[in-house]
């Protein structure tokens, strides 16, 4: 394994990218431009690749039925995942439809056929539906969708700080450290659409990131800096991702245009560096447009076509939601029945549109006047300053339910939208160490930290008086993942460092990893529902803010 840190090139590397077409070496510039490539170390790469997915697979599907209870917003994304598949649309449920579902009592009977306004696209929604088909409508069956995702969202951590750092080691610390994380944790096991967004983006991203080097190699390898590379399978790999991810959120899109503009910088910079004139102008023209086809367009369409059951039942929605609380009205053609297929089409993705518009006032309006005791500044999230309670069960008397707490206190139970605190403190202090990695060092790989960093977390400063919650980090963490591996491996130093050197650094990185297991480990009962002593769990809750 190479132990190799973010900075150098580790020993062994695949042959690909250091040839040209006939198997000759390649020149130095254009052995520069095409990089070190992976590391030559396969097959360990795999199997450290799969054992810490399979560590996170197990964390995640342990207990997954625990609590048995609509946890948080669970009570809107569990039943409209269910009716997604039952209907083709989400409908409106009866008063106590929670409770009869979970006493394992679901009827027809408990919705009522009319439709709902939903906020969100329906991808996450559907995922969350198809665990409720094969698992039951239950905890378990509305949760495992999320474990499954979030296990996977560890596998691609991997494989993305491995081929940014050229080190299997770092590659296995990134992936550590996201299975470990108590906000990812959490979310893996609840049925809520952060868990999603925050898996199609960093997948989108690890897209665009073997783009470029697939890009490279091959400019590297003709020596032509105006080759006109149309066929560009990450890329499109990355717009049917991004796609998937807006059809979650829309919070997406900024990290779609955010990470478009970088793609051609990228571009512009490979170019340049084979001795193009007025790259950037070049690069606009033969990189941008085809990215921009690559990226937006795959993704509309992506999204467009996941709200397939929406337009199968648009008339339902004309019917019921054609006038609606913002005062606005669809227009006369919704008392109108097209005749045919295209007519047909034509009016659902006019009703569409105007479903849009409603929802965009619901997210710049609606929520204008709402409160949660939960909600917090995004300036706090990276601190994690103010958590959400998503489930709790308190003042358990003693001899109840297990609980061995003294005769005059209580027992509790509780789940904690909390990230590992270490964790989080770490990254802050690795961000500015990216600040100045990207600034000064002119390294690229820090551009993807600062850019996955100011796409999903600044935009919600703007948002700040409302009520949005600190776990929509969640899109952030991965970013600060790779700042954390990334400061990691300038602390092992080079290979050829000295003695001293590596063994201090080594240490110092090794400590912040064990310290990571180990606050994971002591919060361990309050992500799980455990059952703690209240002095026992005071012990574990640092601040008022996180009560």
């Amino acid at each position: 394994m190479t132990a190799g840190p973010a900075t150098e090139p580790a020993p062994r590397r695949t042959r690909a990218l250091s040839t040209t077409a006939d198997g000759s070496p390649l020149p130095t510039a254009r052995r520069r431009l095409a990089g070190p490539g992976l590391p030559g170390d396969r097959v360990t790469g795999w199997l450290v690749t799969a054992a810490v997915t399979l560590l996170a697979g197990f964390l995640r599907l342990w207990n997954l039925g625990t609590p048995h209870q609509f946890a948080f917003d669970e009570t809107y994304y569990a039943k409209d995942g269910w009716s997604l598949w039952q209907h083709g649309y989400a409908q409106n449920w009866v008063e106590d439809a929670d409770k009869a579902i979970l006493n394992g009592r679901w009827s027809p009977d408990l919705q009522t056929g009319d439709p709902t306004m939903v906020v969100h696209p329906d991808v996450g929604k559907w995922l969350i539906g198809l665990g409720e088909q094969l698992l039951g409508f239950e905890p378990l069956g509305w949760r495992i969708a999320s474990a499954v995702v979030g296990t996977l969202m560890v596998l691609v951590m991997v494989r993305l700080v491995r081929r940014l750092t050229g080190s299997t080691l770092l590659g296995g610390v990134a992936g550590l450290l996201l299975c470990l994380d108590g906000l990812h944790f959490v979310l893996s096991r609840l049925a809520l659409l952060d868990i999603f967004v925050a898996f199609f983006l960093l997948s989108a991203v690890s897209c665009l990131v073997a783009d470029r080097d697939w890009t490279r190699a091959r400019l590297a390898a003709s020596a032509d800096p105006t080759r006109l590379l149309l066929w560009r399978p990450w890329r499109l790999a990355a717009g049917l991702l991004f796609g998937l991810a807006i059809s979650c959120k829309w919070t997406a899109l900024v990290p779609l245009a955010g990470f478009g503009l970088l793609v051609v910088l990228w571009d512009t910079g490979a170019r340049r560096s084979l001795g193009a004139r007025h790259a950037f102008l070049r690069s606009a023209l033969v990189d941008g447009v085809p990215a921009f086809l690559y990226l937006v367009g795959v993704a509309f369409v992506v999204y467009l076509t996941s709200w397939a059951g929406w337009l199968a039942n648009a008339d339902v929605y004309e019917a019921a939601l054609a006038r609606n609380n913002y005062g606005t009205y669809w227009g006369d053609y919704t008392k109108k029945d097209p005749d045919g297929f295209f007519p047909s089409l034509f009016q659902g993705l006019r009703s569409l549109w105007h479903y849009h518009h409603d929802v965009w006032a619901f997210h710049t309006m609606g929520l204008d006047d709402a409160t949660h005791s939960y909600q917090s500044a995004p300036q706090s999230w990276l601190v994690m300053h103010r958590p959400v309670v998503v489930a709790t069960e308190l003042d358990i008397r003693p001899g109840v339910q297990g609980c061995e707490a003294p005769s005059d206190s209580t027992c509790i139970r509780e789940v904690i939208l909390l990230g590992t605190p270490i964790l989080w403190w770490g990254g802050v202090l690795a961000l500015f160490h990216a600040v100045y990695g990207w600034l000064a060092r002119r390294d690229w790989r820090y551009g993807v930290v600062l850019v996955g960093l100011l796409t999903t977390w600044v935009p919600f400063f703007r948002e700040a008086d409302r009520p949005i919650f600190s776990f929509y980090a969640i899109a952030t963490l991965p970013f600060m993942i790779i700042a954390i591996c990334l400061l990691l491996g300038r602390l092992l130093g080079p290979e050829n460092a000295s003695t001293r050197r590596r063994m201090v650094g080594t240490i110092t990185a090794g400590t912040f990893v064990v310290l990571v297991v180990l606050h994971f480990a002591w919060l361990w009962p309050v992500y799980t529902y455990d059952l703690l002593s209240t002095p026992e769990w005071l012990d574990r809750i640092w601040f008022r803010s996180w009560i």
